[in-house]
């Protein structure tokens, strides 16, 4: 699990307003009694939110809460990891950390929360849990059994509330825009495009899973890297090195590494048995593909274009205006499969999608942020951790 935290250097300073104490004179110290302290000259350059915001007992102590002090949390609790992120108001990252699993549909409710609890404890560090004004957290299916365990973790950080749920799907979107209304396509060991309209699911296209759907993911890349390379091998084509191309020799390395049949019909049956044996395995053969098909060997290049086709296709089963954020390890970073998607979506408004768990954060602020500012601050909270 690593930890980072930024310090907030550079963030506005913003002065206090003064506050009167119980008897009414201004003091440095806020009234015991159970009603919120009264609250006066606060400058008039502060906006409208600001104004209100210091106003908002329980949320925010005017005497110490300023635009630094307050802080969001935002979770993205995925199938393989869990990353939580700490931001002020003013975008500032001031903790992040990262854990096991978090998903609970995929990994169990115990497995899950026990994740969730111990990034958020590592990325709150030693920061007070009631500066905390707002927290959200993007699981993927069922989360209501969850909601009490949640709780129960954010309680035990003096968090004055629970954190409020979304679906992934729309937090990858956020990942990428601060328009509440775009398209999704996302492609990482799975594949799936989505519509998104004020920042929740609209509609859902493939995501149906690598047996029967995920058209143009990792694994269905991998798999048809794989496939061609065995199809060849059954045609009788030399075992690499002594023939084949650049993919070939990518792919027969992967699986048998230097013990490698003579005969090419004996080297196929072993990595079809090795690919049966481990399925997740083809998923890793994205990658190479993407490397044979950036050296110019004609397979590959066709494996990656077919993979860009199903993408775009099933993104316009859902797309109708505003932008188009790409997810996914197979569409965030530069190769193959990401450029020929963006040369079939030309003229359309293609952006990246950047840390999500940063993006549940900015959702967390944007609840209690105007507009315009929310969306100001919008690539201050999605910025990709280091």
């Amino acid at each position: 699990m690593m930890v980072e935290r930024a310090a907030s250097a550079g963030s506005p300073r913003i002065t206090s307003p003064t506050l009167r104490n119980a008897s009414g004179k201004p003091g440095s110290s806020v009234s015991t009694r159970p009603s919120a302290p009264e609250v006066t000259n606060i400058p008039s350059e502060y906006s409208v939110f600001w104004r209100k915001l210091f106003l908002l007992p329980g949320h925010v102590n005017p005497q110490t809460r300023t635009v630094t002090e307050s802080l969001v949390v935002g979770v993205d609790a995925g199938a393989t990891s869990t990353r939580v992120a700490v931001h002020a108001l003013d975008g500032a990252r001031v903790g992040y950390a990262r854990a096991g699993a978090g998903n609970p549909t995929a990994h169990g409710l115990g497995k899950a929360v026990s994740a969730i609890a111990a990034a958020l404890g590592e990325a709150l560090g030693t920061l007070d849990g009631a500066r905390v004004v707002g927290s959200l957290a993007g699981v993927a299916g069922k989360v209501e059994e969850m909601v009490p365990a949640l709780a129960e973790v954010w309680a035990g950080h003096g968090i004055a509330e629970g954190p409020r749920y979304m679906g992934d799907v729309a937090i990858a979107y956020a990942a990428g825009s601060a328009e509440p209304d775009g398209s999704m396509l996302l492609s990482g060991t799975g594949a799936v495009a989505a519509r998104i309209v004020g920042f929740e699911l609209d509609r859902i296209a493939d995501g149906l899973g690598w047996l029967l759907g995920d058209e143009g993911s990792g694994f269905w890349i991998g798999r048809q890297g794989v496939k061609a390379v065995v199809a060849a091998l059954d045609r009788g084509v030399p075992v690499p090195p002594a023939g084949g191309g650049v993919l070939a020799e990518l792919v027969v390395g992967h699986f048998l590494g230097d013990e490698r049949p003579a005969a090419p019909r004996a080297a196929a049956d072993r990595i079809v048995r090795l690919a049966q044996a481990d399925h997740m395995r083809l998923a890793a053969v994205s990658a190479l593909v993407s490397r044979a098909a950036t050296a110019g060997d004609p397979a590959a290049i066709e494996v990656t274009k077919e993979a860009a086709g199903h993408l775009v296709a099933t993104l316009r089963r859902v797309h109708e205006s505003g932008p188009v954020v790409l997810a996914g390890s197979v569409l965030t970073s530069e190769g193959p499969v990401r450029a020929a998607v963006e040369e079939l979506l030309a003229g359309v408004s293609v952006t990246t999608a950047g840390d999500a768990a940063g993006a549940a954060a900015w959702l967390a602020a944007r609840d209690l942020l105007p507009e315009a500012e929310a969306r100001a601050l919008h690539p201050a909270f999605t910025a990709a951790d280091a």
